[in-house]
């Protein structure tokens, strides 16, 4: 099979589609033809040498989510059938032509969806859906802040909260971003890119009248997030582009009462991710088929061109998800 192989810890030209064994499923497991991936901002820093895998999975092979139909069963494995058309995120290795994955981890690929958006489905919504109500318990009428809200998990967040019966306010640092943004359902645009966001915010919703915030961002934004949120607010921290460092005043949080909690998918154990895999079937997927949510795909690349595709993620100039698929 080919592979999207990362040569050596580098830039986008170290990458090269190169002849891999094919892998063979194991007890329980499914293996996937895969037709689409996604990129997201942990294969640049997987390329970079700078985002150690989980372990058992393979260093040279980036790729956290995928599209594709069941190719082969393993033992004990009578989920799926072969042929059947699944998605989901995987620990890595999902920039080949081919995976492997435990049944119950696969969710079915909504009903005449191509598989380029299929593919910009899992890390964003599966992520965003964990955030908002596993770890925030987000409400209906409550106010729910979202930051880089143009990104992947960005736009997920803000349908998923939409749908939800949230207000939604959401950062960027592209007027083209917000404004794109309101088209799916964003209540206030804040323009990050200038001046101080937090008092934007304030001045567009009150004081503290925040009740939930999804980081995507990082760094010192957590002082003006606990500027503006209420009394028992919530932080979700998702990402962390702005850095992993930064000072806090520890007596707002707890004047405030806040809690801040932080969240990754990549290396949680397998239960774990099953659990969020079978949430998403059961309540995303059919909001999908009705066209209450959609995947936003900025662009496609073919897998022979995944260098431009990292290049375009590191100019942050992308709305939605960058998907990758092979030719058939």
């Amino acid at each position: 099979m080919r592979a999207v192989i990362i040569t050596r810890p580098g830039g986008p030209e170290v990458l090269e589609i190169l002849e891999r064994p094919k892998p063979e499923p194991g007890v329980g497991q499914i293996r996937v033809r895969v037709w689409a991936s996604a990129l997201n901002r942990a294969d640049l820093m997987q390329r970079e040498g700078n985002y150690p895998v989980p372990p058992g999975v393979s260093a040279d092979i980036s790729g956290m989510e995928y599209a594709g139909e069941v190719d082969a069963m393993g033992a004990g494995a009578n989920f799926w059938k072969v042929g059947d058309r699944v998605m989901g995120i995987i620990g890595g290795a999902g920039h080949a032509e081919y995976l492997c994955v435990h049944e119950r981890e696969a969710m079915p690929v909504p009903r005449g969806m191509s598989w380029e958006d299929a593919a910009a489905i899992p890390e964003a919504f599966l992520t965003a859906y964990d955030a908002l109500f596993n770890r925030l318990v987000i409400r209906a009428g409550e106010t729910v802040l979202i930051h880089a809200v143009g990104s992947g998990v960005g736009t997920a967040a803000l349908q998923i909260a939409h749908v939800a019966g949230a207000r939604v306010v959401g950062t960027a640092r592209s007027p083209d971003k917000l404004e794109r943004a309101k088209e799916l359902g964003l209540d206030v645009a804040i323009d990050a890119s200038s001046g101080d966001w937090a008092a934007k915010v304030e001045a567009a919703v009150g004081a503290q009248r925040v009740h939930a915030i999804v980081d995507l961002v990082g760094g010192n934004y957590l002082a003006g997030n606990m500027r503006v949120l209420a009394v028992r607010g919530r932080i979700v921290q998702v990402g962390l582009t702005a850095g992993a460092t930064t000072a806090f005043n520890m007596l707002v949080l707890l004047v405030k009462r806040l809690t801040i909690v932080g969240t990754t998918l990549r290396g949680r154990p397998l239960e774990e991710k099953i659990t969020v895999a079978r949430d998403l079937s059961e309540h995303l997927v059919p909001l999908f088929e009705a066209g209450q949510l959609k995947p936003i795909v900025d662009r496609v690349f073919s897998f022979d061109q995944v260098s431009d595709a990292h290049r375009l993620m590191e100019s942050n100039a992308t709305f939605g998800k960058i998907v990758l698929a092979w030719r058939r």
